[in-house]
């Protein structure tokens, strides 16, 4: 959490991630480089990863992964030193569906959404109610997931931009993808992620 922090940003991982991720922790240390706090943490817990691991059983269970971030975004609500600030959820993979999910659940708290190689397509029916402006950036060369986003953003009322990274694959693994993906998460909270205060 930097001084001064302009708002909250709250990583949701996708399937067979943690908050040890290294492409989300690369993304979160631009955004607190940037004036953003952020807060990472394991969507399910160290027994439902094990089965997970072997079976699949959880990384699709949208609902449950929401219901997490959505506690998270409570519980930054009882803290002191986060209870003023807007908060923004990045979802990576079927965490994006976690994000949109919880931005429909909190539509009073959540002031942005972004999701990284995303599946929006998951969130269903609670797209329609996602009241967040919603960043979409998926790799050039990860096709299906474009039209999965693609899909998704036209059921989104809300403000929605599909971003492409060219040449880039699901896991942004080529030399400055990620730093690009990066880069378009900070513009997209300095846009949207931001109190009364803190600027227009």
């Amino acid at each position: 959490m930097p001084d001064s922090a302009a708002g909250l940003v709250i990583f949701a991982h996708g399937s067979g991630s943690s908050r040890f991720s290294q492409r989300n922790r690369a993304v979160a240390s631009l955004l607190v480089e940037g004036g953003f706090a952020t807060l990472l943490l394991d969507l399910l817990t160290r027994d439902e990863e094990t089965i997970d691991q072997h079976t699949g059983q959880f990384r699709f269970d949208t609902d449950r992964l929401a219901q997490r971030v959505v506690a998270a975004i409570d519980w930054a609500g009882e803290q002191p030193a986060l209870a003023a600030l807007p908060i923004g959820c990045f979802g990576a993979s079927t965490g994006a569906a976690a994000a949109l999910v919880a931005a429909a659940a909190r539509p009073a708290r959540v002031r942005a959404v972004i999701s990284r190689g995303g599946r929006p397509d998951l969130a269903g029916d609670a797209l329609a109610r996602v009241e967040a402006p919603t960043l979409l950036i998926v790799g050039g060369h990860d096709e299906l997931v474009i039209d999965l986003n693609e899909t998704a953003r036209r059921r989104l009322r809300a403000r929605a931009q599909t971003t492409i990274v060219p040449g880039a694959t699901h896991l942004f693994e080529e030399p400055g993808a990620l730093e690009q993906v990066a880069r378009l998460a900070l513009e997209w909270c300095q846009l949207y992620l931001r109190t009364p205060t803190s600027g227009s």
